[in-house]
């Protein structure tokens, strides 16, 4: 027969076992975590009825000093401290775009490949952690020719990565890049970009669909002209039922820079006048219709909206969701 202080001992002990869960006994033990790692780049969010996945290719790292053609470094820097970033250098993402259109696959640029940075070249692995196979992307829509955004297209080896898409590019951009003439004439500098981009689109010349401003690219989505940048650079509108998305491709670089102010010129707009005047027309444009942004430079997920804020603008990211 128990007395009390069995009881007690007893039930005590019961206690302590029922606090600790069964499963606890049959879990797997954790795989290491990397540290300097995050989680894998990927957000999705609607634009209509449409499915939007953000897609991050990483960084890359450029040193200040020439970067903005027309501003005092102090002025710069006084950009960055406002924006509570390093004076030391700029970190630049990579942000490329899936449409889901029931399940066709659009892809708006295609990352550095193997070609960027170290800090570059995650888009594949994070790709494929938000749950897409590159063989099953119907279409790639091209904004511009810069390697950072085509060189996901073809590795340094030669591979294509999406065999099986059809691929649409700006037609002024084709017409600039594609021009021998233009090439021969290029200054040294630049000869580099336009073999970068024959080694890309040489051996799928014949089968690359060109598109005008103004057209319908793919459904939903329509070329905006935003040249400047390059000779042929394109925004893409899209529009499903009420959701409205301007991809504003380079049309700034990074938004803490040049959102807050549009009249600087980045040493990578060809046509820096040209580049300044589109990116106020844009900015002016999906301000006044409250549109939603998608920047390619952007601080990841790289979408939001575009606020008035004395001579500039602001960029307002977007608040993020656990649910789509």
């Amino acid at each position: 027969m128990l007395d009390r202080r069995s009881l007690l001992v007893s039930a005590a002990a019961a206690g302590s076992a029922m606090a600790v869960p069964a499963s606890a006994q049959t879990l797997p033990a954790a795989a290491p975590v990397e540290p300097d790692r995050q989680a894998p780049g990927f957000y999705r969010y609607r634009v209509g009825d449409l499915m939007i996945t953000a897609v991050n290719d990483g960084v890359a790292r450029r040193p200040l000093d020439g970067f903005i053609r027309n501003a005092q470094i102090d002025d710069v820097h006084g950009a960055l401290d406002a924006a509570f970033l390093p004076r030391d250098s700029l970190t630049i993402p990579f942000t490329t775009l899936v449409i889901d259109r029931g399940g066709k696959l659009t892809l708006i640029d295609t990352g550095n490949g193997d070609s960027g940075a170290p800090t570059s070249g995650l888009w594949m692995t994070n790709f494929r952690a938000a749950g897409f196979d590159p063989a099953a992307v119907e279409t790639v829509v091209i904004s511009h020719f810069h390697g950072d955004h085509i060189n996901g297209l073809r590795l340094k080896d030669g591979t294509a990565v999406f065999p099986g898409a059809e691929v649409l590019v700006p037609e002024a951009e084709w017409a600039f890049w594609m021009d021998d003439a233009r090439m021969a004439a290029a200054p040294d500098g630049m000869k580099g970009a336009f073999q970068n981009v024959r080694r890309v689109f040489g051996p799928i010349a014949g089968d690359v669909k060109r598109f005008k401003a103004d057209s319908e690219v793919v459904p939903n989505v329509t070329a905006v002209a935003a040249y400047g940048h390059t000779p042929g650079h394109t925004a893409f509108a899209v529009a499903a039922g009420d959701g409205r998305l301007m991809v504003m491709s380079d049309t700034t670089n990074h938004p803490a820079l040049f959102v807050r102010n549009p009249e600087w010129q980045a040493i990578f707009d060809m046509d820096g006048d040209m580049a300044r005047e589109t990116r106020k027309r844009l900015l002016d444009m999906v301000a006044s219709e409250k549109m939603q942004v998608a920047f390619y430079h952007a601080p990841f997920p790289a979408t939001g909206h575009i606020a008035r804020d004395g001579d500039g603008f602001a960029f307002v990211p977007v608040a993020w969701s656990p649910i789509i």
